[in-house]
C-alpha cells in the first residue's frame, strides 16, 4: 500500500522552519502499518500548489495532507481537496474532528475535508504535530479496509 503525506505550509515550503507535522504523520502511520510505501512533500498554502501535489500522488492509495485546514485567510487545503476529489467522505472528516475534540477544544476550527478521487483517498489533517499524529493513528486501522472498498473488493 502506498501513502503520501503533503505538508501545506508557507514557512516550511520556504525553508524558514523544518516541517515537523509531515514526518510525525508518517511516523505514526508506519508505526501502525510497517509495510507502507511512503512519499512526502511540502508545498505552500496555495490552491494551485496543493492541487499539483495531490495530482502528483494520484498513484497512492491514500494521500494525507497536514496544514491549511483552519480559518486563517491562507488556509485553503479543504477547498483544494474538494476541487480534486470526485466524492466527498464527510463521515471520515467528522470522525477526525470528533476524536480531536476529545484532545482540544481548538478542533472546532478545523475545516478539514476527506474524499476519493477514483480509488485514491484524500484526507486533510491540521498542521500541528499533535493533531497530525492523532489523525494518522486514527486513520491507520482504516487503510486496508478503505483501499479494499475503493477497489470494489467489498467488506
Amino acid at each position: 500500500m502506498k501513502v503520501a503525506v503533503i505538508t501545506v505550509s508557507d514557512r516550511a515550503s520556504r525553508g524558514e522552519y523544518a516541517d515537523l507535522s509531515g514526518p510525525a504523520m508518517l511516523e505514526a502511520l508506519t508505526a501502525a502499518v510497517p509495510d507502507l510505501q511512503t512519499v512526502a512533500c511540502v508545498v505552500p498554502d496555495e490552491r494551485a500548489a496543493i492541487l499539483a501535489a495531490l495530482q502528483a500522488q494520484i498513484d497512492c492509495d491514500w494521500i494525507f495532507t497536514t496544514g491549511g485546514t483552519g480559518p486563517a485567510p491562507r488556509d485553503v487545503t479543504p477547498e483544494a481537496t474538494r476541487d480534486f476529489i470526485d466524492r466527498e467522505l464527510p463521515g471520515l472528516a467528522e470522525y477526525l474532528r470528533a476524536e480531536s475534540l476529545k484532545e482540544t477544544p481548538h478542533a472546532v476550527f478545523s475545516r478539514a475535508a476527506a474524499g476519493l478521487r477514483g480509488t485514491t483517498y484524500v484526507v486533510n489533517a491540521p498542521g500541528s504535530v499533535r493533531a497530525a499524529s492523532l489523525c494518522a493513528r486514527l486513520c491507520a486501522p482504516l487503510l486496508e479496509h478503505g483501499r479494499n472498498m475503493a477497489l470494489g473488493q467489498g467488506h
